[in-house]
């Protein structure tokens, strides 16, 4: 519902005409919401730019929110909600400093008089009201999205790190369960890291997943395949007892690919298709 051009030039009056008392009463009824989890002279600074953004759109003929004069309106509200989401504040509290104007624009309408005409002004001013509410829940709800999004993709890739252990050998310690898009992301990171360090050798420990299945298989023996073309060679570590038997009972066949017990069992046996062992115990005998 759209004011009419009388009544977007009433508010556009009543917000101008009684600016810091709005102010003042709106910021104070939002601090209550939010429990002091804004300072005074903050939340009194967010409310002063809404309080003028809204003005300039009614004084601009912006008597709904999506009219083009209205584009500082939606912005102010988009940054509000942003950074509200960002701060950890709910739905419902971002949307009560929207809301909470309804009961401010009551009382200085009704200290005013005029009661018919201020019931029909009040309606029509509760209904834009509503439509900045609405508009700024949703931009809330968008900025948790891409929030938690951006979260999930940080932890993801500080869920999969590649490691250096030795000179040409390199490691992937998993932990957890091992989907199709973490598979992707251990995938990437192990080539990007044998590109870099240029070692041929890469070590995948599943120590940490608690259950192999057929998917969880079928994601590791890619990344081993992915890793053979880069020309480095894969060890699979952490086989546990039950593991193995899981393994065996869903006939998976990891073919001509080593596996060992544990990490140390697998750099033990790097160490020595390196030739590293050999060199220790020559160097002991010559010493």
């Amino acid at each position: 519902m759209a004011l009419d051009a009388a009544q977007g030039s009433r508010l556009a009056g009543l917000l101008g005409d009684h600016a810091e008392q709005i102010v003042k009463r709106w910021a104070d009824s939002v601090a209550v919401s939010l429990r002091g989890r804004l300072s005074q002279a903050e939340l009194q600074s967010q409310v002063r730019e809404l309080h003028r953004a809204l003005l300039v759109a009614l004084e601009g003929d912006g008597r709904e929110l999506h009219a083009e004069s209205a584009g500082e309106l939606r912005a102010v509200l988009s940054e509000l909600s942003r950074s509200r989401a960002r701060r950890g504040f709910t739905a419902t509290e971002t949307a009560v400093s929207v809301f909470a104007l309804k009961d401010i624009v009551l009382e200085t309408m009704s200290a005013g008089g005029g009661a018919e005409q201020n019931l029909r002004d009040f309606v029509a001013y509760s209904a834009l009201i509503d439509q900045l509410g609405l508009f700024t829940f949703e931009s809330y709800a968008k900025a948790r999205e891409e929030l938690i999004a951006d979260q999930a993709e940080q932890l993801l890739e500080l869920s999969t790190p590649v490691v250096k252990l030795w000179e040409g050998v390199v490691a992937v310690p998993l932990v957890g369960t091992l989907d199709s898009a973490r598979a992707q992301v251990v995938m990437e990171r192990l080539l990007q890291t044998l590109v870099d360090t240029g070692s041929p050798y890469a070590i995948i420990d599943i120590t940490g997943v608690p259950a192999v299945d057929t998917q969880v298989a079928q994601h590791i023996l890619k990344t081993v395949v992915a890793a053979r073309l880069m020309g480095a060679d894969c060890i699979i570590s952490g086989i546990r007892p039950q593991i193995a038997q899981t393994i065996v009972a869903l006939g998976i066949e990891f073919g001509d690919i080593a596996t060992k017990a544990s990490l140390a069992d697998a750099l033990r046996h790097v160490l020595k298709l390196t030739g590293v062992d050999a060199a220790r115990r020559n160097a002991r005998r010559e010493s």
